[in-house]
C-alpha cells in the first residue's frame, strides 16, 4: 500500500531561480499557476495573491538552497505543491527556462534571457535580490489552437486574419496597463497537427491585480484569430469569473466550477440586451452605408445636424433563438454625444432604451461600444464581427462566439412561417471530432460494439485520441484507412441502421 500526504485545496506555485554558478543565486517572485486542464497550465499570474510575505521568502530562500546544493547555473525553475495554511512542499525542478517566464520579467523588469545568456558566457550577475522586489501585478493566458467546448480538442488551420492587441491601444482608463504579446506566428501561418497548438502568449501588467486582470479581459477581447478555432472564450470567462477574481484558486478550478464541461459565457439579462443593441447598432450602421452608396438618401447619417433623425426597426434573434422565433424587436435611431461620437438609442418592446456610442469603422473587425448607463469602473465593450451572414452576424462578445440574427421586422413576420432545415443524420456513423492523423482501427465490418468500446486512436498535436462507442452497433464499413490524415467532422466509420 502506498500512503501520500493529502493536500487540502493545493496550489500550484514556483520559484524562478537565476544562478551564476559563481556565488550568485537570486529567487524571484512567485508564479501561481494552479489553473490548468489536464495539468496543463492555462492561466498564471505573479505575484500570488495567496502568499504572505514570510512564505514567499521562505519559498524562494529554499528554492535557492536546493540550486545551489546541486551547484546549479543558469535559469531554472523550482516547482511547489501549496495548501490552505500555506505550507509548501516540492514537486520538481525544471532545469530550463518556463513558458510562464514573461511574468516574472514584467513584475521585476528583468530580462531573464538575457542574463541566463550572460550567465552561459562565463559572466557574474549583475543583479542582487534587491533587484528583484515586486513592481505591480502580471498575468499570462496561454493561447490554443484548442476547442474548449469540444473537450479542448486541437484545431488546425491558416489563419485567416490575425492581430494581436497592443499597449499602445488600450483605453484612457487601463492607461497605467501593458500588453505583450510573445508569439511566432502571422496572419496566413498554418496551424498544423504536428506541433504543440499554442499559438500565443498573452501577458499584461499592471499597477495593481484587478487592472492588470482588467487589461487582460481588454487584451483577450481585442484579439482578432480566424481561421482556426480556439480557447480566447475560456480565458476571458476566467477574467470575469467571481472566484478567480477574488483570489479563489485551486489546481481544481476548472473541475469544479466547468464540472459538465465549459460550454461557452452564459450571458446575463443586461449582457444579452447588450448584445442584442450592439448587433441592431452594425446592421442599422451598415444598412444607412448602403443607401448612402447607392444614393438612396442624400447624405450619410454621420452629415445631419439633427438628433435622432433615422430611424430602424428590427428582430435580433440570439443563437438557437432564431429556429423557435423568440426575437427581441428593438427600434433603433441614430443621433450625436456631446462630442459628435456616433450614438445609437435602442429601444426594446417593454420600452428600455440603451445608449451606446461607437466610432468603429465597418471595415474593421472590431465594434467598440459605450453604454451610457454603464458603471463607471466598466470597461468599454468590444465586440468582434467574425462573420456576416445572408441574415446577420457571427458575433464575439465576452470572448464567445454567438450567432446573431438581424432581421428588418417585416422580414421577422414572414420568416417565422419557414420550415427550419434539417439536420444531417449522423447517428450510425463515427464523425472525427478533430483533425489528425488515423494511427489504428480496433474493429472490423461485421463487428458487434457496445457502447464505450474503443473504435480508433487518432492523434492530433502530440497526443493520441481514443473514439469509443456511443451506443451499441453492428459496424458496416470503415471509410478511411489507418495512416489516413482527417478533418473534422469527417466520417470514419458507418454502421448498420438501425442497430442499437
Amino acid at each position: 500500500m502506498l500512503i501520500e500526504k493529502f493536500i487540502d485545496n493545493p496550489r500550484h506555485i514556483e520559484i524562478q531561480v537565476l544562478c551564476d554558478g559563481q556565488g550568485t543565486s537570486l529567487y524571484f517572485p512567485e508564479r501561481d499557476c494552479s489553473v490548468q486542464r489536464r495539468n496543463q497550465k492555462v492561466l498564471e499570474e505573479s505575484p500570488s495573491s495567496f502568499l504572505d510575505d514570510a512564505t514567499r521568502r521562505a519559498m524562494g530562500e529554499q528554492a535557492v538552497r536546493l540550486a545551489d546544493a546541486v551547484q546549479y547555473r543558469s535559469a531554472g525553475t523550482v516547482e511547489f505543491i501549496c495548501d490552505s495554511e500555506r505550507n509548501f512542499y516540492f514537486l520538481e525542478m525544471n532545469t530550463r527556462l518556463q513558458v510562464e517566464h514573461p511574468v516574472s520579467e514584467m513584475v521585476t523588469g528583468v530580462d531573464i534571457v538575457e542574463h541566463m545568456l550572460d550567465v552561459a558566457a562565463g559572466r557574474r550577475l549583475r543583479l542582487t535580490q534587491d533587484d528583484l522586489a515586486i513592481r505591480g501585478h502580471s498575468f499570462e493566458s496561454r493561447v490554443y489552437a484548442e476547442d474548449p467546448m469540444r473537450g479542448y480538442l486541437p484545431s488546425i488551420g491558416r489563419l485567416s486574419r490575425y492581430a494581436e492587441p497592443r499597449t499602445a491601444d488600450l483605453p484612457a482608463s487601463l492607461a497605467s496597463g501593458t500588453v505583450r504579446t510573445d508569439s511566432g506566428i502571422l496572419e496566413g501561418s498554418d496551424i498544423s497537427i504536428y506541433y504543440d497548438p499554442m499559438i500565443c502568449k498573452l501577458i499584461t501588467h499592471a499597477e495593481t491585480r484587478d487592472a492588470a486582470l482588467d487589461t487582460m479581459s481588454w487584451a483577450l477581447d481585442n484579439y482578432v484569430i480566424g481561421g482556426v478555432t480556439n480557447n480566447i472564450n475560456l480565458l476571458r470567462d476566467l477574467t470575469m469569473h467571481e472566484d478567480f477574481r477574488a483570489g479563489n484558486v485551486t489546481t481544481k478550478f476548472l473541475d469544479e466550477h466547468y464540472a459538465d464541461g465549459y460550454h461557452g459565457h452564459q450571458l446575463t439579462a443586461r449582457e444579452r440586451r447588450e448584445l442584442v443593441a450592439c448587433a441592431a447598432a452594425i446592421e442599422f450602421r451598415s444598412e444607412m452605408r448602403q443607401r448612402t452608396i447607392s444614393d438612396q438618401v442624400p447624405s450619410s447619417p454621420m452629415h445631419h445636424e439633427s438628433v435622432m433623425d433615422h430611424e430602424g426597426r428590427y428582430a435580433v434573434l440570439i443563437g438557437a433563438d432564431a429556429e423557435h422565433g423568440d426575437a427581441e424587436l428593438v427600434d433603433v435611431a441614430v443621433g450625436y454625444m456631446a462630442d459628435g461620437q456616433p450614438a445609437y438609442a435602442v429601444t426594446f418592446g417593454d420600452g428600455e432604451q440603451l445608449t451606446l456610442a461607437s466610432e468603429a469603422l465597418l471595415s474593421s473587425p472590431l465594434f467598440d461600444a459605450t453604454f451610457a448607463d454603464a458603471a463607471d469602473d466598466q470597461l468599454p465593450r468590444t465586440l468582434q464581427i467574425v462573420e456576416r451572414a445572408d441574415e446577420g452576424y457571427t458575433l464575439q462578445f465576452l470572448g464567445t462566439k454567438f450567432a446573431v440574427t438581424v432581421r428588418s421586422a417585416a422580414a421577422h413576420e414572414l420568416a417565422v412561417h419557414m420550415r427550419a432545415k434539417a439536420l444531417p443524420d449522423t447517428a450510425n456513423k463515427l464523425i472525427c471530432p478533430m483533425p489528425g492523423t488515423v494511427r489504428s482501427f480496433n474493429v472490423a465490418p461485421g463487428d458487434r460494439v457496445a457502447i464505450g468500446d474503443e473504435l480508433c486512436v487518432v492523434e492530433a498535436m502530440k497526443m493520441q485520441n481514443v473514439l469509443r462507442a456511443e451506443h451499441d452497433a453492428v459496424v458496416k464499413s470503415i471509410v478511411v484507412e489507418a495512416g489516413d490524415t482527417v478533418s473534422v467532422d469527417q466520417v470514419l466509420i458507418e454502421f448498420e441502421a438501425g442497430e442499437e
